[in-house]
C-alpha cells in the first residue's frame, strides 16, 4: 500500500511537510555538462528501492555499508535508505585510494559497498584487503565513468525495476540512532570515523531556517562532496526541509561556477577556504558581477580577498565555522568585522578561547577554541576509539584543535591549526596574504603556501614554500612570480621557494594537503626554484 511521501523517515527527519510529488527537488550537474533532475517522488521511490536492496543483502538496523561515488542521485538514495531501515551509511571521500580507501571500509566494519562505475578499478586494487565485503550495486551510467556492465550487480536495474514501496522493515525516525559515519580528513594520519546520530539531520534542517535563512525563491548550489558535512548541512538537508530546489555539481569547478549559477538561477552557493581563493584567481571577466548569487556561505574566507571578492562578484559573504564533530559560529553579512567567523548561536552553544591550562584568554590573545552545548551533553563518538572520544570532550568541552582569538566585542577569528602555525624569524606569517599576491599573477591557477623546517635549525621556525599550479595549457612564470613577491610582500613573508605542481592536492573539503606537497618537496628538484632576498 502506498504511503504519503512525507511519511518516509527521511522526510520526517528534516521536518518536511506536504510537497508536490512531481516538483524538482534536486538538479545534479555532471562534469560533462549534462544534468539530471529528480523529483520528490523519485527521491521517495528510489530510496525505497535501494532500501529493499540493502535488506536483501543482509544489511539492516545497526549495520554499516560504504558509499563510494561523487555527487550523484544514487548517493542520496543510499544515504536515505540507510535512515529508513536503521542502517548506518559510511560516505567515503571519492578521492580515497589504496590504503586510505580500504581503511575506511574496514575501520567501520562495512557489510557492503555501493559505488559508481568510475571507482571499480580503485576497488579492484584493494580487493585482497577488503575480502568478504560484497558489492551491493554499481551505477554504470555513462557519466558515472564506466558504461559497460561487469560481474558486479547493477544498481541501475534496481532503480529501473525495483519495488518502489517502503519495505516492511521501514523504521520510524529515531533521532538517537546512528545514521552515518563520516571520516575526518586524516591530514596527519589515519582518519577517524565520526558517528553521527539521525538527529544531526534535524539540526541541519534547523540551520536552513535559523542561520542560512533560505527564502522560498532561493536556489542553493554546492559543488562540495556529499560525503562531507558541509554539503549536507548547508545545501542538501536545508533544501529538503524548506521544500526549495537545490543544484548539486558532480564536483567543484572554480572555472564554471558562475556559469552554472547563471544557468540554473542559483542564489547562493557553499564554499570552503581555498575555493574562494581559486575562484578569485580566475582571470577577471566583464560579467563577473552579473550573476544571480546573493550570498556565498563560506567557511574560511581568506581575509586578504574578502572585500575585493564581494565587490568583484557583487555578492555578500556569510562566514561560518564548524567541524563534523560539532561546534558552530557564524558571521552573517553586515553583522561582524571582515575576517571574523562571528559568534556562536546565542542560548545554544557556548564558546571560549583557552590556554594550555584551560584558562580563558583575554581579547587578542591566541588560544584553543573550545565549545559546549548549553543544554544536554557535549558528545563526540569516534567509531571504535573510546579513549580518543573521551579526550575530544575532556571536561565537557569540545576541543577543536584550532588556535583562534576574539576581539573586545566577542567576535571570533581563526589563526591556525594547533601545531601548524607558520612562523619565521619570530613573526607569525599570514599564508593567505602570500597566496593572494601570488594568485594575482596571470600564470597561476592555484597556490598553497606552507612551511618546511627552517634550514637555520631554529626551533619552531619555518622556511616558506609556495606551491603553484598553472592554468591548463600554460606554464608558470617563475621569474614573474619572483618579481611580484619582491615588489608586494614584506621581506619576511617572501617565500624561499616556488614549487611547481600540476595541481594542488586537496581533501574532500577542498583543503590543500600540505602534507603531500611537503613530502614531495626537494630544494634541488627540477620543479623547485629558490628565491633569494
Amino acid at each position: 500500500m502506498r504511503v504519503k511521501i512525507e511519511d518516509l523517515p527521511i522526510f520526517k527527519g528534516v521536518g518536511l511537510n506536504t510537497v508536490q510529488p512531481d516538483k524538482t527537488a534536486f538538479t545534479f550537474v555532471n562534469t560533462d555538462g549534462s544534468d539530471e533532475k529528480i523529483t520528490y517522488l523519485q527521491l521517495f521511490e528510489n530510496t525505497n528501492r535501494v532500501a529493499h536492496t540493502l535488506l536483501k543483502a543482509g544489511i539492516g538496523k545497526g549495520d554499516t555499508f560504504s558509499i563510494l561515488m561523487r555527487n550523484h542521485p544514487e548517493f542520496l538514495y543510499a544515504m536515505f535508505a540507510a535512515l529508513s531501515i536503521g542502517a548506518i551509511a559510511v560516505p567515503i571521500d571519492p578521492r580515497s585510494k589504496e590504503r586510505k580507501l580500504s581503511f575506511q571500509i574496514n575501520n567501520t566494519k562495512s557489510k557492503g559497498i555501493i559505488l559508481t562505475g568510475e571507482f571499480i578499478e580503485s576497488l579492484d586494487e584493494i580487493a585482497a584487503d577488503v575480502k568478504g565485503v560484497p558489492v551491493i550495486g554499481v551505477a554504470y551510467k555513462k557519466h558515472h565513468g564506466v558504461a559497460e556492465r561487469t560481474a558486479y550487480p547493477s544498481l541501475d536495474e534496481v532503480l529501473a525495476h525495483g519495488d518502489q514501496n517502503p519495505p516492511d522493515r521501514t523504521l520510524p525516525f529515531d533521532g538517537n540512532a546512528p545514521a552515518q559515519i563520516i571520516h575526518t580528513s586524516g591530514t596527519t594520519g589515519d582518519p577517524k570515523g565520526v558517528v553521527l546520530k539521525a538527529n544531526r539531520y534535524t539540526t541541519y534542517a534547523f540551520l536552513g531556517a535559523l542561520v542560512w535563512k533560505y527564502q522560498p525563491d532561493d536556489i542553493p548550489y554546492t559543488g562540495l562532496s556529499m560525503t562531507h558535512g558541509n554539503s549536507q548541512s548547508v545545501t542538501i538537508i536545508p533544501s529538503l526541509a524548506k521544500g526549495i530546489p537545490a543544484v548539486i555539481g558532480e564536483k567543484f569547478t572554480k572555472s564554471r561556477i558562475w556559469d552554472i549559477c547563471r544557468k540554473y538561477g542559483c542564489t547562493t552557493f557553499s564554499s570552503l577556504g581555498g575555493m574562494l581563493a581559486g575562484i578569485y584567481n580566475e582571470p577577471p571577466r566583464p560579467d563577473d558581477g552579473d550573476n544571480p548569487v546573493r550570498v556565498v556561505i563560506s567557511a574560511g574566507t581568506p581575509r586578504s580577498i574578502w572585500v575585493e571578492f564581494e565587490k568583484r562578484f557583487n555578492v555578500k559573504i556569510h562566514e561560518w565555522y564548524a567541524a563534523i564533530e560539532g561546534g558552530f559560529a557564524h558571521n552573517p553579512p553586515g553583522t561582524g568585522p571582515v575576517g571574523s567567523f562571528g559568534k556562536p548561536i546565542e542560548g545554544i552553544i557556548e564558546v571560549k578561547i583557552v590556554d594550555e591550562n584551560d584558562n580563558e584568554c583575554p581579547p587578542g590573545v591566541k588560544g584553543e577554541l573550545i565549545s559546549r552545548m548549553k543544554s544536554g551533553d557535549t558528545e563526540v563518538t569516534y567509531y571504535g576509539k573510546k579513549k580518543e572520544s573521551e579526550e575530544k570532550t575532556r571536561g565537557g568541552w569540545l576541543r577543536s584543535g584550532d588556535i583562534c582569538h576574539q576581539d573586545e566585542n566577542g567576535f571570533l577569528y581563526f589563526d591556525f591549526r594547533k601545531g601548524g602555525g607558520l612562523r619565521r624569524q619570530g613573526d607569525f606569517i599570514q599564508p593567505d596574504l602570500i597566496e593572494k599576491i601570488i594568485g594575482e599573477h596571470e600564470s597561476v591557477s592555484e597556490v598553497c603556501v606552507y612551511g618546511i623546517p627552517a634550514a637555520s635549525g631554529a626551533p619552531g621556525e619555518s622556511d616558506i614554500v609556495a606551491a603553484v599550479a598553472p592554468f591548463e595549457g600554460k606554464k608558470v612564470d617563475v621569474d614573474g612570480i619572483k618579481k611580484l613577491c619582491l615588489s608586494k610582500l614584506e621581506r619576511n613573508s617572501i617565500p624561499g621557494y616556488i614549487q611547481i605542481v600540476d595541481e594542488i592536492p586537496k581533501t574532500v573539503t577542498e583543503k590543500a594537503l600540505e602534507r603531500v606537497l611537503r613530502d614531495i618537496f626537494r630544494p634541488d628538484a627540477a620543479n623547485v626554484a629558490a628565491i633569494t632576498v
